[in-house]
């Protein structure tokens, strides 16, 4: 028995002598993988070769890897998805431990699904992951485009069912297509509508948008990518959604103050080869108006991946929505601050409107095995919209009132095709990227004057001979075809990357239709007047008078085409400090609503934008900064207002600033984010005003000089996310004549909290404007009259923000994959 024990005593000690002994000869390979840029790269497969076989770790959301190996020489390899591959020696004694990869993408991350983290920082190009839209409680669908920020401050008309109007870079694009645009595309279909009934480059379409399915946004801060043209000029949002959920089943239940209520439903099936989901959203609210919104929304969205391998997939798309909504519209300010009216009061309380809407496209990408990525996909799409507004109350008819119907019925089709090539050009790394884009829409548009919703007010007796009430109606197919080529070459060792590109794109505008002022035509086709009289001598009749009773008459045809380059260089000089510089150029474009373009064919019929920037960015660690220069030039425009059927000219404008952004990381589990935009000037170079004996720059009005953001962040402290959202814009002019006539600024803190109960179960609990902040969202100045014996008056018309606003919701998430 002795001899047994002083055997296993023997044994046990020489285990531990070798374990110890094996210890001291492993040694810990460690570090971060990254770009020339210095942005950390998740998901890039570390393969060490040693002489006991292979190991490999995955480098994980902050770039990072760790794994253990032998106190010997050994290869590692670096490798993942549209990553150049790499190998490296390592010596025995050669330092291992934190060293830093540098990784070149031989596809771009804006032109593929490849995923850098937010910290790191660029002028260009901002993204937004998933964590946000997964937790936070959005009481509105506007508070998605909130969520944005990069300068963009977004404000609603009407507080509910209507597009919000965009506002960057000292310009106001009104509903996101006009003053160079801002193009926003969901899984690269457009939102932007052009020739809409209610403004040119309407995003409505963003209402039918689930905020739990949006996979990543990427914000391109310019026109600086070939690949996007109409509407592109203040820049390019791409929202890509998800193909499949992590979750069998997702269902969350949510309501809050206004007689809020929201849900989330979703399936997302576990099958081999296929990535699908089927969501469903319905919503409602009141807000905080005297008059309810009863704003109803319900959306469907769908999604089916086939993948035939890890490289090869095709994939269907839907997605249908609708929505019905009542409004208080903007109101006179004059008349809150003497008490007349509450600021959640209205004067019209039939404002509003529905929408119904549906989109279905399918989807195919291939990676070859050389390297190249071909991507295509192709969409259908149908809309009904019917706006009801009445911004002048009686200035028009004061009689029955100034209410209209804008009305947009809508069929369009549209297809994309990419190809990505990754070449060599003399040993350095070069990728050539060549696409096309086709989008026909078929419209009826219309302005019809209402009362009580009903569309027939111009047709009763005393409006027939009003020219000041106006009707208008057209059929017009609006057709772009476009084609690009974009080459960006690494030289260096990937230090400094210089990339090219052109774009053309074609419209075509095709338009039969009328505008009708003081009598109603029995047949507006036939250029004929109410009476019988002879036709009209000319197609396009002098303004309608009583003394001239014809319709204006739309019809023609018309076509034009705009280049647009593009140059980025973007410079690392140092192999150790993280710093780059970068400087582009990109020309964006606006194409104009079919009906200007017909009636005043001899305008501008595609404006265009010059953006020039410069700037610098650092990207540690903890600490990401980007400092910018922009410098825009806009062409001469032409804006037809479907508000009353007229057309505006705009000059040459110019706006000239400088952007800062942060990311610092304070420890593992909170972190601060800031943004600021500030428009030093926005003026007209060629117009002038004579103010006291001197001449002025005529300014451009209706848009903020100061746009800033700032989030807290806690993320994963023992269940708890949570964020602090600041956001801010400064006051702004109104008339660009008179300085004093203002829009007030803003500063609003809203608070997010999310606590996982259990692995399937989460509570969530936001609140919307944390302290109760008093504040107008959108704010126009024009003349109204606010009853049929008030005397008229120009003045500030205003949208009111929300108030204190608090959600709560439960979130199941049941079924894991994985």
């Amino acid at each position: 028995m002795k001899s047994f024990i002083k055997g296993s005593v023997y044994i046990a000690f020489l285990l531990i002598s070798t374990a110890n002994i094996f210890a001291q000869t492993q040694r810990t390979f460690s570090g971060t993988i990254l770009t020339q840029q210095f942005e950390l790269v998740p998901n890039v497969t570390v393969e060490v070769q040693t002489s006991d076989g292979n190991i490999s770790a995955v480098s994980d959301a902050e770039g990072k890897f760790s794994l253990k190996v032998a106190e010997e020489p050994f290869s590692a390899k670096f490798s993942g998805n549209n990553i150049e591959p790499q190998t490296r020696i390592f010596a025995p004694g050669e330092k291992i431990e934190n060293v830093q990869i540098k990784v070149v993408f031989v596809v771009p991350p804006v032109s593929e699904s490849v995923v850098i983290q937010d910290n790191s920082l660029a002028p260009d190009v901002e993204r937004r992951n998933e964590t946000i839209y997964n937790n936070t409680l959005f009481g509105r669908d506007d508070q998605i485009i909130q969520s944005l920020n990069a300068g963009i401050n977004a404000g609603q008309h009407e507080g509910g069912g209507k597009s919000l109007e965009i506002r960057r870079f000292g310009f106001n694009t009104d509903h996101g297509g006009v003053n160079g645009g801002l193009k926003i595309l969901v899984d690269n279909v457009q939102q932007n509508q052009g020739t809409q009934g209610h403004g040119q480059g309407y995003l409505g379409n963003l209402k039918s948008l689930s905020p739990e399915l949006v996979q990543d946004v990427s914000i391109i801060n310019g026109p600086f990518s070939a690949a996007y043209g109409d509407f592109s000029g203040l820049g390019v949002v791409q929202i890509r959604l998800k193909e499949s959920l992590p979750n069998q089943f997702t269902a969350r239940i949510q309501g809050g103050s206004f007689n809020t209520l929201r849900g989330f439903f979703a399936y997302s099936p576990k099958i081999k080869n296929i990535e699908a989901f089927f969501a469903y959203e319905p919503s409602y609210t009141d807000g905080p108006f005297e008059s309810p919104l009863r704003y109803r929304r319900d959306n469907v969205s769908g999604n089916l991946t086939y993948k035939f391998d890890d490289k090869t997939a095709l994939g269907f798309k839907l997605n249908f929505g609708r929505n019905n909504f009542f409004s208080s519209g903007q109101i006179p300010l004059d008349l809150v601050a003497s008490g007349e009216l509450d600021r959640f009061g209205a004067i019209d309380p039939e404002n509003g409107g529905k929408v119904r809407l549906g989109t279905v496209g399918t989807y195919f990408r291939k990676e070859l095995n050389s390297g190249a990525t071909f991507k295509a996909d192709a969409f259908i799409g149908r809309s009904l919209f019917d706006l009801f507004s009445n911004f002048t109350f009686f200035l028009a008819d004061p009689i029955y009132g100034d209410e209209i119907q804008q009305h947009d019925s809508r069929l369009q089709q549209g297809a994309n095709v990419q190809y990505l090539q990754p070449y060599k050009f003399f040993g350095k790394q070069a990728l050539l990227t060549v696409g096309g884009n086709l989008h026909f829409n078929q419209i009826n548009v219309g302005l019809y004057p209402s009362v009580s919703r009903n569309p027939r007010r111009k047709f009763l007796p005393e409006n027939i001979d009003n020219a000041n009430v106006l009707y208008t109606n057209a059929n017009a197919k609006v057709n772009n075809y476009a084609g690009y080529v974009q080459n960006g070459i690494d030289f260096f060792n990937g230090h400094l990357r210089i990339e090219t590109g052109l774009r053309f794109d074609t419209f075509t505008f095709d338009v039969n239709g009328f505008e009708l002022g003081g009598i109603v035509a029995e047949k507006p086709t036939e250029k004929r007047n109410f009476g019988g009289s002879p036709i009209c001598n000319s197609s396009f009749a002098n303004p309608v008078t009583p003394a001239n009773p014809c319709a204006l008459i739309l019809d023609g045809k018309e076509s034009a085409t705009k280049f647009q380059p593009k140059l980025a260089v973007a410079w690392s000089p140092l192999e150790r400090m993280p710093i780059t510089f970068y400087a582009n150029y990109g020309r964006g474009i606006s194409s104009q609503d079919a009906r200007g373009v017909v009636r005043n064919s001899d305008a501008p019929k595609i404006s265009t934008t010059d953006f020039y920037q410069a700037g610098t960015s650092f990207n540690s660690r903890r600490v990401s900064l980007v400092g910018s220069f922009f410098l825009i030039d806009r062409s001469n425009e032409q804006v037809y207002i479907p508000d009353d059927g007229s057309i505006e000219f705009a000059g040459r404008s110019r706006s000239y600033g400088l952007e800062l952004r942060n990311s610092v990381r304070i420890n593992r589990f909170l972190s601060f984010n800031g943004g600021l935009t500030q428009v030093i000037r926005a003026f007209y170079p060629g117009d002038f005003l004579e103010i006291n004996n001197s001449r002025e720059r005529v300014i451009i009005d209706s848009a903020p000089h100061t746009v800033a953001n700032g989030s807290f962040v806690l993320s994963e402290l023992r269940g708890f996310n949570a964020s602090l959202n600041w956001r801010h814009i400064s006051n702004y002019r109104l008339d660009a004549e008179d300085e004093n006539i203002r829009a007030s600024g803003q500063d609003v803190v809203d608070l997010s909290i999310a606590k996982r109960l259990k692995k399937w179960v989460e509570l969530n609990f936001s609140i919307d404007n944390l302290f109760n902040k008093r504040y107008f969202e959108t704010q126009n100045y024009f003349e109204s009259q606010t009853c049929p014996t008030c005397e008229t008056g120009t003045r500030i018309h205003a949208t009111p923000g929300y108030p204190f606003t608090v959600n709560f919701g439960l979130t199941f998430r049941l079924g894991a994959k994985e």
